[in-house]
């Protein structure tokens, strides 16, 4: 998370009219509360964690990878070039950024890379999720409206 997105997420927790919000991710903590002692002001909290074994998103599957193995015998479809586009963090998984909008992508959907795949619910901050491939959306792991865990694959893509 870089600077501009940690400034944007404080205008936008101060205009929600919400007092305190956490977020934390394997490389940032972050706290913000609104509406200081007497004079509204903005404190913000950010905590660099170690950086351990930082995540990549998206990963390339290996062969035998179990995620790969489950996605083969649903799809019907064996080959070990499709990339794994993972949740980056914990939330609820959306296609599609308003109940009234088309989803964002569909199986079978060209995609380049920055292109929004899905939005992740946290903590009642939507993020879009992008896409860090290009390529064509082989499958759909999860369904709309479900509860994601970090590292959980959302898409299989096909680079090729």
């Amino acid at each position: 998370m870089d600077i501009k997105e940690i400034q944007s997420l404080i205008k936008f927790v101060a205009k929600s009219g919400v007092s305190e919000v956490k977020l934390e991710t394997d490389d940032i903590k972050i706290t913000i509360r609104t509406g200081g002692i007497g004079n509204g002001s903005e404190t913000t909290y950010v905590q660099q964690l170690p950086m351990a074994q930082m995540p990549v998103v998206p990963t390339q599957v290996e062969a035998s990878s179990p995620v790969l193995e489950a996605a083969e015998k649903e799809s019907g479809e064996e080959n070990p070039d499709y990339i794994t586009v993972k949740s980056p963090i914990i939330g609820t998984f959306y296609r599609k950024s308003a109940p009234d909008k088309p989803f964002f992508v569909e199986v079978g959907s060209n995609i380049a890379q920055g292109d929004v795949l899905c939005v992740i619910e946290a903590m009642k901050l939507f993020n879009d999720i992008e896409s860090e491939v290009s390529g064509k959306i082989v499958k759909i792991l999860v369904d709309d409206s479900s509860p994601v865990e970090f590292d959980q694959p959302l898409f299989l893509v096909d680079p090729s």
